[in-house]
């Protein structure tokens, strides 16, 4: 559906196109006539994020080296749809089996997420997945190194303030489960 606020592509080129990234060069023209040049926009494959839950109420965290923020920190087992998922939930459950090694029959996308539609083109996709089991060894891309760290889901909660999760996409696609988990009151 077309609206009044759309910006109209005059030009498009690419900057950089590779299997992680595309960085693209827009000439835009707004609805007032203004041209905008250029407008970058990033384009990324889609993406899932995956809270994982045991029996036991543990969170299933990941601890890996960020380069953009030059840390190790705590993570949400995540990553790309690749060509061979045919729905977002086969990505999520082959990212949590490589990256952690646990598994559930219990998968229920919570929300969808735009990291940021202003200059990104894709989309996240959010997982619950309950009663986690561990049933195989980690599976790791060449570029990953991941130790695979359990916490209480209260503790994680109470952590939120302190900072124990700092990618943004990760405290939402919690704030989803929790929400799905009937954990979060409004007042």
């Amino acid at each position: 559906m077309v609206s009044p606020f759309d910006w109209i592509v005059l030009k498009s080129r690419h900057i950089v196109k590779d299997r992680w990234i595309s960085v693209r060069s827009d000439t835009c023209q707004m609805p007032n006539g203004t041209i905008v040049e250029p407008y970058y926009v990033l384009e990324y494959p889609t993406w899932v994020n995956v809270v994982a839950l045991t029996k036991n109420q543990e969170l299933i965290l990941v601890k890996q080296y960020r380069h953009g923020l030059k840390k190790t920190i705590l993570e949400l087992p995540s990553g790309a749809v690749e060509t061979e998922d045919f729905f977002p939930v086969e990505a999520a459950k082959r990212e949590l089996l490589e990256e952690t090694g646990y598994t559930s029959n219990h998968f229920i996308e919570t929300g969808i997420l735009s990291p940021n539609p202003a200059t990104h083109t894709n989309l996240t996709h959010c997982f619950l997945a309950t009663d986690v089991e561990c049933v195989a060894d980690l599976k790791l891309d060449v570029t990953e190194q991941i130790d695979v760290v359990l916490l209480p889901l209260e503790k994680v909660i109470e952590g939120i303030e302190n900072n124990i999760l700092l990618q943004t996409l990760h405290i939402s696609s919690l704030f989803f489960a929790l929400k799905k988990l009937g954990k979060v009151q409004f007042y």
